[in-house]
């Protein structure tokens, strides 16, 4: 009935209410979502296939949202598939009965394993059809796939990976490999699964009988009505998972009492990494000025290391996480001993936005960031520790059980600087100065340079100063010395195809077509095309690398002009760091 009402077919299976959904609705929803150019058009598309799992099988949620995403797991658990191309293609043929140099031929011409997968499925003939795949069956045997390590773990993931392989149905295969690959290639980012989320929640509100007497609450999606009610649902949805990014908390609360169910639910919680707030940056010292123009602002030193959300527990537990929500625990067992010299006597609970940089004790100063890289990444031991480390502590996000997100950043630095005591060369509170001329701001960023940091970050105190969780804010600036001088800073782009070459560099590509990805249209947007900086060796590299990843057309979501069309398009694998 929801594809009827709404014009939108996931998938043409007939699943009665509390049957284990067919992993193949959702092969078949991802194929569409593959298909289909437009980012309103892929979230309609997904939300349908959802509000579908809602009605019939509310428990294949929480994996349907998982595996749409590509993951098992939240991000700090670190539990991750990308299984190598050799055992998938083992995998491939012990499933298919032909042989690994064939796979590994075909996987040259196509460059998508999936699709090898699936075409090598769809001409075999078997003499007993095993099962058809559940999602739940789908998604647990690739936690068990994950978690497989140690010795012969290669030849028992080959074999899960194997049996089901053997029970695909037509899309199935493309998606099972490209799922174990760590890649599905549909292009459908984070942001859009939440828009999705929440606008199968509007059209189809949880909590109704069976069957829902409201299959779809707004019958046109074009209707003011319902854009204006999806906007309001939707931000309040995507601003609880940034307080509190866990789909395991998150989807049990949409599912008992919608999107109002999961704003109570889903807070700010020590042992759950926030995504940070990043700040903007500027070309120099008018242009904060200007941006800043009627209100009380502050400058912090910018130290050159490694983002540390540091997360302390009523019972004394500490968890470090990365700018990227990965568990640094283990990396940084000097910082967790010496916190308790830190703690002010009234403090029980708090969550910490720092900066871990490197530490010279004898020259007492701060060390570049690329020393810092040296240390061992996980496990480490405090004894065996060569490079030493200095927190600057710059916000406090949570203190005693109450989030501060909401608070002004005056008041929130207030608190911390109440709460927590400086340590020399371990626990120290990010240097600041609250002037707010062009001379005052230039001092500021000299001495900043000076002391080895990379220059400022410029912070409003008290005028639209909230903590906002995963966004760029214009409410924080940063101010490096690259900026002043022109472009400065270099970028980081992604190749999106090569022209090839001619004269000596015949054979290779001699140039590049080079973009940046555009988070609110989920788009790669070409910016340049590029041929200088290369060695011969680089050119054959690249050449090299490229010829696996070649495509016969460009992705949906690059957005270019159609007179600087590549001779061969690739797949967006790689970064490139520009100078410029």
């Amino acid at each position: 009935e929801i594809a009827e009402v709404t014009g939108v077919q996931t998938c043409a299976l007939p699943i009665w209410r509390g049957e284990a959904t067919p992993y193949l609705a959702l092969a078949k929803t991802l194929e569409s979502i593959e298909a289909t150019s437009g980012r309103l058009r892929t979230i309609e598309i997904l939300s349908n296939y959802l509000r579908s799992v809602m009605v019939q099988t509310p428990s294949d949620l929480l994996p349907s949202i998982y595996m749409t995403l590509n993951r098992l797991a939240p991000a700090w658990e670190g539990i991750e598939l990308g299984i190598g191309e050799g055992l998938l293609m083992k995998a491939i043929a012990a499933s298919t009965g032909r042989s690994v140099a064939q796979i590994k031929a075909d996987s040259g011409k196509l460059g998508d394993l999936g699709l090898v997968a699936e075409q090598s499925r769809g001409g075999q003939r078997t003499m007993f059809q095993p099962a058809h795949l559940t999602l739940a069956h789908v998604f647990s045997k690739l936690g068990e796939i994950a978690a497989l390590t140690g010795h012969s773990s290669g030849t028992k993931k080959v074999e899960k990976i194997q049996a089901l392989l053997v029970a695909a149905r037509g899309p199935e295969a493309r998606y099972l490999i490209r799922s174990l690959a760590g890649k599905l290639r549909i292009g459908l980012a984070e942001q859009s699964v939440l828009q999705a989320l929440a606008q199968a929640v509007v059209q189809t509100p949880v909590g109704q009988a069976y069957p829902p007497p409201l299959h779809t609450v707004h019958k046109s999606a074009e209707s003011d009505k319902f854009k204006e009610e999806l906007a309001k649902e939707s931000l309040k949805l995507k601003t609880s998972y940034c307080e509190c990014p866990t789909y395991d908390i998150m989807i049990p609360a949409l599912l008992e009492g919608g999107i109002a169910g999961v704003s109570l639910k889903c807070r700010l919680t020590p042992g759950i990494p926030l995504k940070p707030m990043l700040a903007h940056p500027t070309k120099g010292v008018q242009e904060v000025l200007t941006r800043f123009e009627n209100c009380r602002f502050t400058c912090e030193w910018k130290y050159d290391g490694e983002r540390a959300q540091i997360h302390l527990h009523e019972d004394g537990s500490v968890n470090i996480f990365s700018r990227n929500q990965e568990d640094n625990t283990t990396k940084f067992p000097d910082i967790i001993a010496r916190l308790k010299k830190c703690l002010g006597g009234k403090v029980k609970s708090a969550v910490l936005d720092c900066e871990a940089v490197a530490w010279d004790r004898e020259k007492k100063s701060i060390q570049p960031f690329q020393i810092l890289s040296t240390r061992k990444r996980k496990d480490a031991v405090e004894e065996e520790i060569k490079v030493q480390v200095c927190v600057f502590a710059f916000d406090l996000l949570y203190l005693n059980g109450e989030s501060l997100v909401t608070k002004s950043f005056e008041d929130r630095r207030g608190l911390l600087r109440e709460h927590f005591t400086v340590v020399e060369g371990e626990f120290q509170f990010a240097q600041s100065m609250d002037g707010n001329t062009i001379e005052e701001i230039q001092e500021a960023l000299e001495e900043s340079i000076r002391d080895n940091c990379e220059g400022l970050m410029v912070k409003t105190l008290d005028v639209d100063a909230t903590y906002e969780i995963a966004r760029r804010s214009h409410n924080w600036l940063k101010l490096k010395k690259d900026y002043l001088e022109g472009v400065g800073d270099t970028l980081d782009l992604v190749v999106l195809g090569g022209y090839l070459g001619r004269g000596k560099r015949a054979g290779k590509y001699g140039g590049f077509l080079l973009a940046c990805y555009e988070p609110d249209n989920e788009e790669y947007q070409s910016i340049c095309k590029i041929g200088t900086g290369f060695t011969d060796e680089d050119l054959a590299t690249h050449a090299a690398f490229f010829k696996d990843h070649v495509t016969d057309k460009p992705k949906a979501y690059f957005s270019f002009d159609p007179s600087h069309v590549p001779d061969h398009w690739f797949e967006p694998v790689q970064v490139w760091e520009v100078k410029c």
